[in-house]
């Protein structure tokens, strides 16, 4: 799609993975027909700028031929939309050691039944799914169309998921709880039935399943999917009560022991999750150094490598910061997000990444909460809302909000000051930004 600074081509990547060759196919494709950059979004996937006018077509073709799009549009790129790859997992599932379950498998099945169902063209490119096996590293704020998360079965020694709708799973007690649970083996067919219920009972003007639900009650909605499935949902008080365990997300920076003891995660972040095609050519090159690793995109916007030996650690992360990553959650780097901004998107009133590298140049170590730059209200960085948002109102000048509650979907939170340039926003959020103000990304009960 267009934009100020040529066409946008967004990359669905499969459980936000990478290989090393594919990540070669990126950086040839975007140097040879884009503007040799790439952008890692929220939801763990790649977004190419700058593509050139005439070049959409061998584009596509390439990232096709490198196996970056749906099952079976190698041979047809235009046999299948791509918009309905919307499963997300932890970037640690299958090696995180607080997991309870390894999602990979049950993601895949998920992901090959939203591909075989052309009727799910019809959904929105926005409705989103959540798989989460219960690791520690994991995105716990987005709001999603359906979610699933691993729990303890209260009646035997085993798992089961809780599902919610348009929501998160809940950490504190004031969040909406799960509305069942079903056993890991049923999730993928639960998922399609969900997603089949919410196209049957959806007005046109329906496109997320919150929309489906302020007109239709969620007993409603689990009506008809039992009555199309026959698969056994648990509905009791010990779901209801459910809570998920809080995620940390600073493990997605630096070394981390995987489950197996023997080998680490190893993680940095891109500066304001902008790759060019030397990144990736690099860290195609980690992974090929590494013996069975494997490169996955984070939605933090950043990037992990998996199963690196121990002896390789440490030249792991001087490889990731020679590439200049932040792989220190004491970088402010790693704790700015801002949308494309004016000199990409036509709706943007401010150079939204060029201000938030002078904001990061001012906030010191201790101004540990995360802040999100936006050039205009749609919030496209950011699928939850930061503790502090700078909302652009005119070139170089942002109003600043507050929120203790990340998850807060209604706002920005409290406005704190208006009109301030980057250098005044910089000193407020340097004093305000202490604690006992929850750090980055940390769920809030306060």
């Amino acid at each position: 799609m267009p934009a100020l600074d040529g066409g946008i081509c967004r990359v669905k990547l499969a459980r936000g993975e990478l290989s090393a060759a594919q990540a070669l196919a990126i950086a040839d494709t975007i140097d040879e027909h884009a503007c040799g950059i790439a952008d890692i979004t929220n939801r763990a996937n790649l977004q190419l700028r700058g593509v050139k006018r005439g070049h959409e077509e061998p584009l596509i073709a390439a990232l096709l031929r490198a196996g970056l799009g749906p099952s079976g549009s190698q041979d047809n790129m235009h046999a299948f939309a791509d918009d309905v790859r919307n499963v997300m997992v932890s970037p640690t599932a299958g090696r995180d050691a607080g997991a309870m379950i390894d999602t990979s498998a049950i993601a895949d099945d998920i992901l090959a039944r939203l591909q075989s169902d052309k009727r799910f063209t019809a959904l929105s490119p926005k409705f989103a799914l959540l798989l989460d096996g219960g690791e520690r590293l994991a995105m716990l704020d987005h709001p999603h169309d359906i979610w699933f998360s691993a729990a303890r079965d209260p009646r035997r020694d085993d798992v089961l998921f809780a599902f919610g709708l348009a929501g998160c799973p809940p950490v504190a007690e004031k969040h909406a709880g799960a509305v069942a649970a079903v056993a890991a083996s049923n999730v993928a067919a639960l998922t399609y039935a969900l997603v089949h219920t919410f196209l049957d009972l959806a007005a046109p003007e329906h496109t997320r399943m919150r929309d489906l639900l302020a007109v239709h009650s969620v007993e409603r909605v689990l009506t008809h999917v039992e009555s199309k499935t026959g698969i056994a949902l648990l509905r009791d008080a010990s779901i209801e009560r459910w809570r998920r365990a809080p995620a940390d997300p600073s493990l997605r920076l630096g070394a981390h022991r995987q489950r197996d003891e023997r080998r680490s995660h190893v993680g940095g972040q891109p500066v304001l999750g902008r790759m060019n095609s030397a990144t990736l050519r690099g860290l195609a090159r980690l992974v090929k150094d590494n013996d069975g690793a494997t490169l996955r995109m984070t939605p933090w916007q950043s990037v992990l490598l998996t199963d690196i030996d121990s002896a390789y650690i440490a030249a792991t992360l001087q490889a990731l910061e020679a590439l200049g990553l932040a792989c220190n959650a004491r970088d402010p780097l790693t704790r700015v997000i801002a949308c494309a901004g004016s000199t990409g998107c036509a709706k943007s009133l401010a150079d939204a990444k060029a201000d938030a590298m002078k904001l990061a140049a001012h906030l010191p170590a201790h101004a540990n909460a995360q802040v999100h730059l936006s050039g205009c209200p749609r919030s496209c960085a950011a699928a939850h809302r930061a503790p502090y948002t700078l909302l652009a109102v005119a070139p170089g000048r942002y109003d600043l909000y507050h929120t203790r509650d990340p998850r807060d979907p209604t706002g920005f939170g409290r406005c704190l000051a208006r009109g301030l340039t980057i250098d005044e926003a910089a000193g407020m959020l340097s004093h305000a930004a202490r604690p006992p103000i929850p750090p980055f990304d940390e769920p809030s009960d306060a």
